[in-house]
């Protein structure tokens, strides 16, 4: 059976003060990575590999306060994300970095009040257990977020489930307005998380309130992740085969609409659709929007009656000249993404309203 990984995610209580001195300290390892590459590429030395790093920091484990796992689990990823970026080197980590204390896998372990690491019992918030019977594997590691607080995040393996049999579909237009349409014609309605507590964010930014600005900024982000988490988990129960528009989030970013879009998450929802889907044996895809609002889902033309563009943004509802039937605009995009995926037995008898 194919397995995927998964990531935990456990606030620390204890020994905060220890993990912010190996942060400072797993610093140094990485600024010593990116020493090494930039002297490699002053006298034109071949690239050294995660392996040469870990050569290189061999034997420092005591006097870095480091385990060697530590070392070797930074040296290899700083190895990996030069390679993916294709950069000579990457960025020093400062102050500023938030911090992050990776570990291998074998070398942490489960106790009753928390996980045992480098002779010491971390005692951690256990929000939900570890599935029964999983290895912790290697992509473990200690984070802190802007607020200082410290999180553990294990990765584990877990089974993918068996693909359930295609019984019901749903066809998902992303949106600002309504967060998101389903092709059932239900909407689900956009919490505008960051509008919600823009004022006080302004008054604390112009106060120069940096404490009460990040505190802020947490609670926008942790109330729009459980947001996200429940609604995809949600409608993966429900759908077995899921449809989404591939709207360029990122291109949007750049325009008027930017702070809307960022607020509302879109890439984090797709992905998180994604993972569950898998999961949870439902079938993800991501389809090609292009003029979903402007076709007819019930005869398939593109009439003159059609909203054309954003000029028409306001515009939503209409009535398609060719055959007269008459849409909700997100619900008809939401009718043709599930249609262009081939699943058409699931939404046919609705093609219009």
């Amino acid at each position: 059976m194919v397995a995927m990984l998964l990531v935990y995610r456990y606030r620390v209580k204890s020994l905060n003060g220890l993990l912010n001195k190996q942060a400072r300290a797993a610093n140094f390892v990485w600024n010593f990575c990116n020493d090494t590459h930039k002297h490699a590429l002053k006298w034109g030395k071949r690239w050294p590999s995660g392996f040469d790093l870990n050569k290189l920091t061999a034997g420092s484990s005591k006097e870095l306060g480091l385990h060697a796992g530590t070392i070797n689990a930074i040296c290899e990823q700083y190895a990996k994300s030069r390679s993916a970026k294709k950069r000579p080197f990457l960025r020093y980590r400062g102050r500023r970095s938030l911090g992050w204390v990776p570990l291998k896998g074998r070398d942490i372990r489960k106790t009753p009040n928390g996980f045992h690491f480098h002779g010491r019992e971390f005692r951690v918030f256990k929000s939900r257990d570890l599935p029964a019977g999983t290895k912790i594997r290697d992509g473990t590691n200690f984070s802190r977020d802007a607020r200082g607080n410290w999180f553990l995040n294990i990765t584990v393996e877990v089974a993918e489930a068996d693909a359930r049999q295609i019984n019901a579909g749903v066809g998902i237009d992303l949106g600002l307005k309504d967060f998101a349409t389903l092709s059932t014609g239900e909407k689900i309605v956009n919490p505008k998380h960051l509008r919600r507590l823009e004022s006080k964010l302004a008054m604390a930014q112009r106060a120069k309130k940096k404490r009460q600005t990040t505190h802020i900024h947490a609670r926008i982000a942790n109330a729009r992740r459980d947001f996200l988490h429940k609604t995809a988990l949600g409608i993966v129960r429900r759908f077995d085969y899921i449809a989404v528009g591939n709207v360029n989030a990122a291109g949007l970013a750049k325009t008027s609409m930017a702070k809307s879009v960022l607020d509302a998450g879109w890439s984090s929802f797709r992905n998180m659709l994604g993972y569950k889907a898998i999961a949870h044996g439902a079938v993800f895809e991501e389809v090609n929007e292009a003029f979903s609002s402007q076709v007819c889902s019930s005869c398939g033309a593109l009439p003159d009656s059609r909203p054309k563009g954003i000029a028409d943004l306001g515009i939503r509802a209409w009535v398609c000249s060719s055959c007269g039937c008459e849409h909700d605009r997100d619900v008809n995009a939401a009718v043709n993404l599930l249609l262009r995926s081939g699943h058409r037995a699931p939404v046919e008898g609705i093609p219009g309203l």
